[in-house]
């Protein structure tokens, strides 16, 4: 890991600094480890996930091998390509050369191809099983990332590490909403625009509880409305907007300056 990354690092639960070694990231206070599999960071381990998130951390561990594959298919034949999906969220986001760049949630990495070249790419998701197929895909694609295994909720970086921050799919059904808005917000340059997307009722009620495979995993009701009401007063050019033919929601703010 170089030495860039590391500088960015602090233990997600204590807040101290970090160190590696012996390919190990280690707490350079009380020595707490964390290790290191497949070139992804640990911060947290299966049996210490609960809630909903351990709900969705089985699902997404289950469907991993085949999710990317899957969405391709469904991309092609709901938008005409899987560019036509993702540009109209990825659309939003401000990302000059040069600038640090993470997606929380990353799943499997499939936004990273549809991103500007010579950034520095970062990506944590609670499944290890979607980020070691992530690591596979970025190798395949030839593009250099960092990945972490952790809780939107607890992020592992230091307050305004990067120049973008943005979380597709997922916090619509995270333990606390408000926690990774505000830990978004923690790692997010001032002058940041921060952008959530995710499904909408519509994408939901209309698949998701229709799919054999799917439908197990939300047969519960949550309120899946976009957070408006959890973004920070304090947060400027608060924005909504519906994408992807009305199934996927768009919400960005900006972190003062």
């Amino acid at each position: 890991m170089d030495i860039d990354t590391i500088k960015i690092l602090r233990d997600p639960y204590t807040f101290e600094d970090l160190t590696t070694k012996d390919n190990c990231i280690v707490n350079t206070y009380n020595r707490n480890t964390y290790g290191i599999e497949k070139n992804i960071v640990r911060f947290m381990e299966d049996d210490e996930i609960t809630g909903n998130n351990k709900k969705y951390l089985e699902f997404y561990n289950k469907i991993a091998p085949f999710y990317n594959f899957a969405n391709k298919l469904y991309f092609i034949f709901k938008f005409g390509s899987e560019e036509n999906y993702r540009k109209e969220f990825l659309s939003e986001l401000e990302i000059k050369d040069k600038d640090k760049v993470i997606e929380i949630s990353v799943g499997t990495a499939d936004n990273f191809p549809f991103l500007p070249k010579n950034i520095d790419l970062y990506g944590l998701d609670i499944s290890l099983g979607m980020l070691k197929q992530a690591k596979k895909h970025l190798n395949k694609w030839n593009i250099n990332a960092q990945l972490f295994q952790g809780a939107a909720e607890s992020l592992p970086f230091k307050d305004g590490s990067f120049d973008v921050v943005y979380h597709v799919g997922g916090i619509n059904y995270f333990n606390h909403k408000d926690k990774a808005i505000n830990e978004m917000i923690r790692i997010a340059k001032s002058g940041t625009k921060i952008v959530i997307v995710d499904e909408t009722e519509k994408l939901v009620n209309g698949t998701y509880k229709k799919t054999p495979i799917t439908k197990k995993y939300y047969d519960e009701e949550y309120d899946i409305s976009a957070p408006i009401e959890l973004i920070p007063k304090e947060m400027l050019d608060i924005n909504y907007r519906e994408v992807c033919k009305g199934l996927m929601y768009c919400l960005s703010f900006r972190k003062p300056y």
